[in-house]
């Protein structure tokens, strides 16, 4: 058999035992598990420059180990002088093996290297069971070098899992390795 991700395995392994026995599930089928990570980033100044978008999707590309789209606007806005058609932001969907890659580079390498790191903010869920996770600089991931970046921006990483209750994708998440504050 091929390669398995370490969370993947982990999930398979612990996990779900261990959401099992703390939500009392009575099929295997009913453990919430992690649909796929969306990252995406607007790129506001794009409107005046269109190579930053070309950069976006080079740095989101770098991140993810996927190739990232540009997003387009929808509608007309004349007072940012925005078309409908035009780039203005850059975006990534992982499933599978490069999303369990990508959680695992970004609990243990990524977050640690935020400056003054104390967890992540549990309010960022939508009560479905997804969650909202706002990352303020790009360098903080190890692929990128901070030599090359022309400017620090930030960028939005959403975790849509299958589960019914925040909850019970707050324990998912937290089993995961992904670092909650505690309150």
């Amino acid at each position: 058999m091929g390669y398995i991700p370490r969370l993947k395995q982990e999930y398979k392994d612990r996990v779900m035992s261990a959401l099992t026995e703390e939500f009392g599930y009575k099929n295997i089928m009913q453990v919430p598990k992690l649909q796929k990570i969306v990252i995406s980033k607007g790129v506001g100044a794009a409107v005046a420059d269109k190579k930053l978008i070309d950069y976006a999707i080079e740095e989101v590309t770098k991140i993810s180990g996927q190739k990232a789209v540009a997003t387009i606007s929808k509608k007309d806005v004349a007072s940012f002088k925005l078309r409908k058609g035009m780039p203005i932001g850059v975006k990534v969907t992982l499933r599978g093996e490069k999303m369990y890659e990508f959680l695992d580079r970004l609990v243990t390498s990524a977050l640690p290297r935020v400056r003054d790191f104390n967890g992540i903010k549990a309010n960022g869920f939508d009560g479905r069971g997804n969650y909202n996770l706002g990352v303020t600089e790009q360098i903080i991931f190890p692929e990128i070098n901070i030599d090359k970046v022309n400017k620090i921006s930030g960028m939005d990483i959403t975790f849509v899992t299958d589960a019914d209750t925040d909850k019970e994708a707050k324990s998912l998440l937290t089993e995961l390795g992904v670092p909650f504050k505690k309150n």
